[in-house]
C-alpha cells in the first residue's frame, strides 16, 4: 500500500476536531471550521484537513481582487499521522481540493499560513500547488508567562485580554502566507506579488 490509497472524504465535526487536538502542534481547534475532511490509511483515521472562514476576513478578501464574501476559504488546520507515507500530505490537500471545486462551486481560491515561529515554513503546501504570498516576522503570538500557552492577537481580542497579552513577551520567528487558487483565472487578479521560494531561505 502506498499514498494512492489514502481515502479523503468528509467526517464529523466532533471527530475531526479530536483528532486535530491530539495531533497538531497546537493542540488547538479552530471554531468556526465548517468543513472536515478526514484522511484514512488502512480503513484508519490517520489525517485531518479543515477549511472556514479567515479570522480577519475582511482584510483577506482583498488579497483577490473581485473576491465574493463567500469566494474564498481558510485551510486552518492541517495533522497528519506518522503513519501516513511519503507523499500522502500532497495527495490528500490534491483530493480535498478536488472536493472544494466540485462541491463549493463558488470558492475561487483558498488561504493558509504556515506557523514558522512554532513549526514548518509549509513544505507541503509548496509541494501541493499553493503560492506563496507573504512572509512577516512574527507580530501576532505570544506566550502567556504563566500557562505557556501561545495564542495570537486577535483570539486575545476575542477573549478579552488584550490588555495582559500585550504585556506578554514575543515569539520570535515568521509567518508565510500561501494560496492554492481553485480556479486558475482568480491568480490574474492576486493583488500582492508572488514570492520565490528561494525567500524563504533569505528571510
Amino acid at each position: 500500500m502506498g499514498a494512492k490509497d489514502i481515502i479523503v472524504k468528509p467526517i464529523q465535526p466532533s471527530v475531526g476536531n479530536a483528532f486535530v487536538k491530539s495531533q497538531h502542534y497546537s493542540g488547538k481547534v479552530v471554531p468556526n471550521s465548517q468543513v472536515h475532511l478526514g484522511v484514512f490509511y488502512a480503513g484508519k483515521l490517520e489525517g485531518v484537513m479543515q477549511f472556514g472562514p479567515s479570522l480577519d476576513k475582511k482584510k483577506t478578501q482583498t488579497l483577490v481582487s473581485d473576491t465574493a464574501w463567500n469566494g474564498f476559504i481558510e485551510l486552518n488546520r492541517m495533522a497528519f499521522s506518522s503513519a501516513l507515507l511519503k507523499n500522502s500530505e500532497p495527495r490528500a490537500i490534491a483530493i480535498a481540493m478536488r472536493h472544494i471545486r466540485k462541491n463549493a462551486k463558488h470558492i475561487d481560491w483558498v488561504i493558509s499560513f504556515a506557523d514558522a515561529t512554532q513549526c514548518g515554513d509549509g513544505t507541503i503546501y509548496r509541494a501541493s500547488g499553493f503560492v506563496l504570498t507573504g512572509i512577516k516576522k512574527n507580530t501576532g503570538l505570544r506566550r502567556n508567562p504563566e500557562t505557556g500557552e501561545v495564542i495570537q492577537n486577535m483570539v486575545a481580542f476575542r477573549r478579552g485580554i488584550e490588555k495582559e497579552f500585550r504585556g506578554w513577551p514575543k515569539m520570535e520567528g515568521f509567518q508565510l502566507r500561501y494560496v492554492y487558487f481553485i480556479k486558475p483565472d482568480a491568480r490574474k487578479k492576486l493583488t500582492v506579488d508572488e514570492m520565490p521560494f528561494s525567500e524563504i531561505a533569505k528571510m
